[in-house]
């Protein structure tokens, strides 16, 4: 195979693959990160919460994690904008993935918390600490080495999922590898180098993750 051409090709279309590759890694992070703190009060609500509210928050999680991450990404960008909010498609994108990324660490956090037995929080009042000192010093510590593992898989898949964004006319990564593709006709080339960039991205969020793990293990 020659990859002349390829290389040719890569290098003329260097700075859309890497203004695509910038709104990867955007969107990628400000849906983990918004999903991640809206998640977390989502596991507080489920674990803590009266049984109103547990309910909401149940069917809340249910109904995210049940329907698949294109439809969300369809229904922030259409349905919205029937209803009179417009938003970019940027924006719905972000959206969709940060409700969807809110569930999965919503039920991540509860799991975690429920975890944690009973008597410690009765403790932490018992000394008189308020509830957001308890979670920040008494739970959430305990918490987050269980938490971790998983979200790191559900920030790969965040990442996986932007994918979707190309859909409603967001150029992230794919969509502007796809746009060379048509320009030049070299898929197999540029479709093994898009997918070894989103290798590139999973991975060091892993090793992250990894760092992180052993950083807070106890020893």
């Amino acid at each position: 195979m020659n990859f002349s051409p390829f290389l040719t090709e890569l290098w003329n279309a260097r700075m859309n693959l890497l203004a695509g590759l910038g709104d990867t890694v955007l969107i990628s992070v400000a849906s983990v990160l918004l999903g991640t703190f809206l998640g977390v009060f989502v596991g507080l609500a489920m674990t803590y919460g009266n049984k109103p509210t547990r309910f909401g928050v149940r069917v809340y999680i249910d109904f995210l994690r049940g329907t698949p991450v294109f439809v969300l990404i369809l229904a922030c960008f259409y349905i919205l904008s029937v209803v009179g909010l417009d938003l970019s498609a940027f924006q719905a994108g972000v959206l969709a993935l940060t409700m969807f990324c809110s569930s999965h660490v919503g039920e991540i956090v509860r799991g975690a918390l429920k975890a944690i037995p009973a008597g410690q929080t009765e403790a932490a009042k018992s000394i008189g600490l308020t509830f957001g000192q308890t979670f920040a010093y008494v739970l959430l510590p305990q918490a987050l080495r269980q938490i971790l593992p998983t979200w790191v898989n559900t920030a790969t898949e965040i990442v996986k999922a932007s994918t979707l964004l190309s859909i409603i006319g967001v150029v992230e990564l794919l969509l502007a590898t796809q746009q060379v593709i048509s320009r030049t006709y070299l898929s197999l080339e540029f479709y093994l180098f898009v997918g070894f960039v989103y290798f590139i991205l999973n991975f060091l969020i892993e090793q992250a993750g990894r760092a992180v793990e052993r950083r807070i293990s106890i020893p």
